[in-house]
């Protein structure tokens, strides 16, 4: 059964993932992640041009858009990857891809995200992919966000995890110190990401992370993105504001649907 809620009411769609006086589903953290990717690409139409995302929910959405060209299904899809990474799966999958100097209007993003707000306002780059994906999904008319309600925040930084800071290798140490100071209000943390072998992260515009950690509110989340990029090393932030036009979240009693 599906519950929806009329846009003069709510933006918000409720589907039920189990028929009524069923018994409940118990269902992994990747099965939702799965859910939410496949509903996400019910709104993928042959001949279009895609953004593709990267990490372990966009993944799913990846692989289904590979088994229904497979299949048939959609026709004359240009891929453009977030990540070398999802650049080597969709090859692998048959993909067409292409990039922005080619293709510089995307038709429709599909990615995961490490924090969502009340107002769909997203934190992502924890895989790393930060700067890729915010010029691809920057340049889509319509950016879907896919997430499994662990996702879901009071206010971005409130998992108490990584809010990522892409910049040059270039005095790494000194420029974790400003961003720390940036934020000292907020309690931030910054630390310089590592891989597992315990060397610098390198990401693959070949520059480091700095990760910031926060135990309060950052305040005005425009005024604190702002700050971040006037530093001069400092490539990107982590910070997507007002990017996302629809949000997919994938919980236990069902899928919800946010829309800008």
């Amino acid at each position: 059964m599906a519950i929806a809620w009329s846009k003069k009411s709510a933006s918000m769609e409720v589907l039920s993932l189990s028929p009524p006086m069923s018994p409940p589903v118990i269902l992994s953290q990747d099965d939702l992640k799965k859910i939410a990717a496949y509903k996400a690409v019910e709104f993928v139409e042959s001949g279009m041009v895609l953004g593709l995302g990267t990490g372990s929910t966009a993944k799913h959405a990846v692989d289904r858009i590979g088994e229904l060209l497979r299949q048939g299904k959609l026709t004359n899809i240009v891929g453009i990857p977030t990540s070398k990474q999802t650049q080597e799966q969709a090859l692998s999958l048959g993909i067409p891809l292409s990039d922005l100097d080619s293709h510089p209007a995307i038709d429709l993003a599909i990615d995961g995200a490490d924090e969502v707000d009340p107002h769909l306002n997203l934190v992502k780059g924890r895989g790393g992919s930060l700067l890729r994906e915010k010029m691809v999904e920057g340049a889509c008319k319509k950016f879907v966000c896919i997430v499994d309600e662990s996702k879901l925040v009071k206010h971005l930084g409130g998992s108490g995890l990584a809010l990522p800071v892409e910049i040059v290798p270039f005095c790494w140490k000194f420029i974790a110190n400003k961003l720390q100071n940036l934020f000292q209000r907020a309690g931030c943390v910054a630390k310089l990401r590592n891989d597992r072998e315990g060397k610098p992260f390198v990401t693959d515009n070949g520059n480091y992370i700095v990760d910031l950690y926060l135990k309060k509110e950052l305040g005005d989340l425009q005024i604190a993105s702002d700050a971040i990029l006037r530093i001069a090393v400092v490539v990107e932030h982590g910070m997507f504001l007002d990017m996302a036009t629809t949000v997919i979240v994938a919980g236990e009693l069902g899928i919800t649907i946010k829309n800008k």
